[in-house]
């Protein structure tokens, strides 16, 4: 024991490792020398039980229908129709709809069974309840649109294609190892034609929506739906998108595999595609998950679809702190497909049934393939570059503000002061206030030399603004709010580029004008406008007499009276007429029509009539003109392109730009001189200059002649 123990003693670590599978053990290595290792042999069998698994049918059935819709590759679709129909779900405001229904179906079955005839009831029954259902399918609120647009049996993205396409084939995965069951693509033909349809895919049924993730997609769906984008774009196919997601799938995992980065990827990829797209929300669009496969050049909506940056219920939560104030949110969001479109960020509505696409899924598909056909017709017949400015267009023009709006009581308490002057003055206090100011400066007026200090310029603003409200409200009762904000784009375009106004976008501002002003009359707040500008009037009269600008007033009057002075002596023979007469009354030392006698009040009177008739004949002449010019599209170009050339070529033009003036002149004379020639305006000028008298308008009453005459 002693002995073994010492020869332990001296043994290293590794000789004193033990194997269970060498049938040593305790014993050192090194003491075994070279002796040789006879190992047990173990006997040992492995047995392992298959678990019987069911069969998959994939990518062919055991016998494929050759006679089924949409061809034979539909049977690579996942997608079958259910075994069994959908179970009926009632929304809580259809709750009176179920009560009638009801009431019919009891009223029938007591006919059955007692055999007397109730048809008139059942028919007031009938008609009552179609009644109610128009009515309030016709007047739903908001948050009643986004109920129904998630209706556990509303048609999905794959429910409308079979409907409408006449062959259709799936195609899968994002060629990243990945095919993400929430977005399905393939390609389908209607009427001939083919598609590259992308759409958000939700289940009809808990197990189908398990399956497809609520129809929120993962990065994978995204890069699925550019990858089949790219491959419709290098074919030539037009690209149909159907939107219907609450939003992207926003758990970590997606965002550990770039969900940000792919969304990002798709907006700026589907801008650059060279084939005409289109996006259609059948359901609910929410947010980036939405606008992914949404940068279309036509936007459709579904009557009762809805499009959202966030949810009613998020938006509620976040500014009222709780989601039960989702009915509210959904009404300040502007979600539903009408807002939308007057926001133009929609381009159409594809109506639904009463009871929604649910009632009669055959007949929405119907109006969808209709939509489509439509306005396919409409963007094929772009070309590529039309096609790329109108999509980048659509989405440039997105976005604005609108001013007027009366203020919600309770968001006006915690205005600050400066804020509140948006509110409307009524007309009663209004014209109260500027009775009383203007009855206080002629106070102030009475009482002291010195100028009074009133508040004026807060009121001139206020109702200046209100001025502004009420020609808006005008312009939208007359139905011409949509020709003025295209104006209004056109010229801030051309405020942008630092040009010159176009003469034929001044033609436009001028027709839209007088059309407003035709059209002004009829509308209803036409009194209110009316009432408001002369308040108005009246207070500047009463700025200008506060601020003691009447002296300042007179003084411009006078330099305006003597330029038209000028203007008529203009004339030498005229001039030459008017100094002889002023010497003569100055001769005589007259200082009133009394003192002057007969003749010479005759020779007064003949030149008043004198200068009178040169100032009528000019006019006419200016007139006559100008209206001939208005007639003349060939004489109104020239001129317009002459009065373009002009403020180009600068103070100092160089020979080029004189040239072009100089030549657009000599095409502008002969043509002016026949116009003048045709339409008798040189008899006229004849008749001016050799003063015979025929154009004179005799007034009896005028011959007795004033002192300030």
């Amino acid at each position: 024991m002693a002995a073994s123990s010492a020869s332990l003693s001296g043994a290293s670590a590794s000789d004193l490792l033990r194997s269970s599978t060498s049938g040593f053990n305790g014993v050192p290595l090194r003491t075994m020398g070279k002796g040789k290792l006879v190992l047990k042999r173990r006997d040992f069998t492995v047995a392992a039980r298959l678990r019987k698994v069911k069969k998959h049918e994939y990518p062919w059935p055991a016998n494929p229908d050759p006679n089924v819709k949409g061809g034979v590759l539909s049977h690579l679709s996942l997608f079958k129709p259910l075994k069994e129909k959908p179970k009926p779900v009632t929304l809580d405001f259809e709750r009176p709809l179920v009560d009638l229904q009801k009431k019919i179906i009891d009223v029938q079955k007591m006919a059955n069974e007692t055999g007397l005839d109730f048809s008139d009831q059942i028919l007031s029954l009938e008609t009552k309840y179609h009644q109610a259902l128009k009515d309030l399918y016709t007047h739903l609120t908001p948050i009643q649109r986004v109920n129904i647009a998630r209706h556990p049996n509303r048609p999905t993205f794959l429910d409308h294609v079979f409907n409408i396409t006449e062959k259709f084939v799936e195609l899968h995965g994002d060629r990243a190892g990945y095919d993400d069951p929430a977005i399905v693509t393939g390609l389908g033909t209607i009427d001939g034609r083919s598609y590259m349809f992308i759409g958000h895919q939700k289940g009809r049924n808990t197990k189908e929506n398990i399956q497809r993730n609520f129809g929120m997609p993962t990065p994978h769906g995204y890069r699925k739906a550019l990858r089949l984008m790219e491959y419709a774009d290098h074919h030539g196919f037009p690209i149909v998108t159907f939107i219907d997601t609450p939003g992207a799938y926003a758990d970590l995992k997606s965002e550990e595999l770039g969900q940000g980065e792919a969304i990002a990827h798709n907006l700026r990829s589907m801008f650059g595609l060279k084939v005409p797209v289109i996006s259609i929300v059948i359901g609910e669009g929410g947010s980036g998950g939405a606008l992914a496969i949404g940068c279309a050049n036509k936007l459709l909506m579904l009557e009762n679809a809805v499009f959202y940056v966030a949810s009613p219920e998020a938006c509620a939560a976040i500014l009222w702190k709780t989601a039960k104030a989702s009915p509210k949110a959904a009404e300040k969001l502007k979600i539903t497909a009408t807002e939308l479109c007057k926001l133009q960020i929609a381009d159409g509505v594809i109506p639904e049934p009463l009871g929604g696409a649910h009632a009669d899924p055959e007949w929405t598909s119907q109006q969808i393939k209709k939509a489509i056909k439509e306005t396919m017709d409409e963007l094929t017949k772009m070309n590529t570059e039309e096609l790329l400015k109108h999509r980048m267009l659509k989405f440039r023009k997105i976005g604005g503000f609108q001013e007027g709006i009366p203020i919600d009581p309770k968001r006006k308490a915690n205005m600050k002061k400066r804020d509140l002057s948006i509110a409307k003055i009524p007309d009663a206090e209004l014209e109260v206030e500027v009775e009383k100011l203007k009855q206080q400066v002629l106070e102030a007026k009475e009482s002291s030399p010195v100028p009074p200090k009133l508040d004026l310029d807060e009121m001139l603003k206020q109702l200046a603004r209100e001025v502004d409200l009420e020609y808006s409200e005008a312009v939208k009762a007359t139905g011409l709010t949509d020709s003025l904000l295209k104006l209004r784009e056109e010229v801030s375009k051309a405020n942008a580029d630092n040009q010159i106004v176009d003469p034929l976008l001044e033609g436009k501002i001028e027709k839209l004008r007088v059309e407003f002003e035709q059209q002004l009359r009829a509308a209803p707040n036409y009194g209110r406008l009316q009432n408001k500008l002369n308040y108005l009037s009246e207070l500047c009269k009463v700025k200008l007499l506060s601020d003691g600008k009447k002296d300042n007033e007179a003084v411009t009057f006078k330099q305006e009276l003597k330029k038209k002075i000028d203007d008529a002596l203009s004339d030498p023979k005229i001039r030459e007429t008017f100094e002889a007469l002023k010497a003569e009354i100055k001769g005589v030392g007259a200082s009133s029509a009394s003192d002057l006698d007969d003749e010479l009040k005759k020779k007064i009177i003949e030149f008043i009539k004198e200068v009178k008739e040169v100032k009528e004949v000019k006019e006419v002449i200016e007139n006559q003109i100008e209206s001939l010019v208005n007639s003349s599209d060939d004489i109104k170009s020239k001129i317009l392109q002459l009065k373009l050339e002009v403020p180009k070529a600068g103070e100092t033009p160089d020979s080029e730009p004189k040239n072009r003036i100089g030549a657009l002149v000599q095409l502008i004379k002969p043509s002016l001189v026949e116009a003048v020639d045709s339409s008798g305006l040189k008899d006229l000028f004849e008749n001016l200059v050799s003063n015979d008298g025929s154009l004179t308008h005799e007034d009896p009453a005028r011959d007795s002649l004033t002192d300030d005459q």
